[in-house]
């Protein structure tokens, strides 16, 4: 009798977390983001990683975050990204024998990117050319994503859409 009634409490609660998930997900703007000549990025080396497979595991995380800052934004528009250049905090030099990402401050990320924000029928509600850079990066006080890969990238991500879609913002 005791492992019935858990059973489907268990079940119930699966199903709530689920509803929930899909609700939240469900109100969010679609993302679509296209990496223009990644080739020619200023540095997206990957130390002792393979360099192909640091990519991909960097754009991945890169369009997740962008995914999570469009759940701000009202679920029937769209935000356009088009990722010219990339630079990321720190240099890859020799640390011993190993090829290491060295963090100091003249390292600093950068991202050049175009975007637009766009309404159900494709019509532009906003759009421009960025360039992105944060020569402060160390000097922040942020922990959000502390000890988390690109976290001064996505701090400087965060700080750029605040203050872009401010008055887009889903309350």
């Amino acid at each position: 009798m005791m492992n019935k009634f858990m059973t489907g409490l268990l079940s119930l609660v699966v199903v709530l977390i689920s509803t929930a998930t899909a609700t939240a997900t469900a109100q969010a703007a679609q993302v679509e983001v296209k990496w223009t000549n990644p080739d020619k990025y200023s540095d997206i080396d990957a130390g002792q990683e393979h360099r192909q497979h640091f990519k991909d595991r960097t754009f991945k995380a890169f369009e997740e975050h962008f995914a999570k800052m469009a759940e701000a934004l009202p679920e029937q528009q769209k935000l356009v990204f088009d990722i010219t250049n990339l630079d990321l905090a720190g240099d890859v030099n020799f640390g011993g024998t190993k090829r290491i990402r060295i963090i100091k401050d003249i390292f600093f990320p950068s991202i050049e990117f175009s975007y637009q924000l766009l309404n159900a029928d494709n019509t532009v509600v906003k759009s421009a050319e960025v360039s992105l850079k944060d020569m402060g990066f160390l000097m922040h006080n942020s922990f959000r994503y502390r000890n988390k890969s690109l976290s001064y990238e996505k701090d400087m991500l965060d700080d750029w859409f605040r203050k872009t879609f401010e008055n887009e913002m889903v309350k």
